[in-house]
């Protein structure tokens, strides 16, 4: 699956995450008991997990969802964000 970042240091950056289901944070383990980025979103396609969408600590939920439908993060995973309560 492909983690996705929206807002903060890495804005607009990516990488692949290994396992069956996106960390509720990233990095998992900062050492100093505070993660950078939030789990907002998980996109689900055919065959599983096709993303996860990270929001900086500082970032509105509502802005987060903004963007990634802006950055158009369903269609080009073929998948249906599902945004976290």
């Amino acid at each position: 699956m492909r983690a996705l970042f929206v807002g903060g240091v890495i804005d607009n950056g990516e990488l692949d995450l290994d396992g069956g289901e996106p960390p509720k944070h990233y990095p998992p383990e900062t050492g100093s008991g505070q993660s950078r980025y939030r789990l907002q979103a998980v996109g689900r396609g055919d065959d599983g997990i096709a993303c996860a969408v990270y929001g900086a600590p500082d970032f509105d939920r509502a802005e987060v969802k903004r963007i990634s439908d802006e950055r158009d993060y369903a269609r080009r995973f073929e998948a249906n964000l599902e945004f976290l309560d």
